[in-house]
């Protein structure tokens, strides 16, 4: 059977806690540019351009994606922002996916946990959880091949990977 659809989950990097910032300006630190920078990289290695990158306007967020498109050669206004990534429920993100043009083969979201790691567990149930129980830590991406269209997108899929930088 063939895979129709692909989706990217990307994490922000680490953000920097020595700023006196409310949570959303809250700035990436060095290693999480460093990090944003070799998972842009690793993904333009493994061929795996997104048609379509949304993320969270949240600074750290939205800044780990401008320096992830970088690194692949996507220029940086091709990225979309949407406020729900931001604190978003795992409703809120299967409503966002299930929105996506069913044209888009291959979707990078770029956001935050809590909400990427319910959406990576709806997906994949049986995952299993690593000892420090962060299926998606910072910098980390995970990768889900899909064979739904993305309005008919519900649940119960194969991770393919989950690829950690830090």
């Amino acid at each position: 059977m063939k895979l129709q659809k692909e989706l990217l989950l990307l994490r922000h990097g680490k953000s920097d806690w020595n700023t006196d910032r409310s949570d959303f300006y809250r700035p990436l630190s060095k290693r999480g540019k460093q990090n944003a920078q070799q998972m842009g990289e690793w993904l333009l290695r493994q061929q795996l351009q997104p048609d379509l990158i949304i993320s969270s306007p949240a600074l750290r967020t939205l800044g780990s994606a401008e320096i992830c498109c970088e690194a692949l050669g996507i220029p940086i206004q091709s990225i979309q922002t949407d406020e729900i990534i931001y604190e978003a429920s795992l409703s809120n993100l299967i409503q966002l996916l299930t929105s996506i043009p069913n044209e888009i083969q291959r979707l990078l979201l770029v956001g935050h946990n809590p909400g990427f790691e319910q959406l990576l567990s709806h997906f994949v149930p049986d995952i299993p959880l690593p000892d420090d129980f962060k299926l998606i830590p910072t910098s980390a991406l995970a990768y889900l091949q899909v064979d739904s269209q993305w309005s008919t997108l519900t649940g119960n899929y194969q991770v393919q990977r989950v690829k950690n930088l830090i």
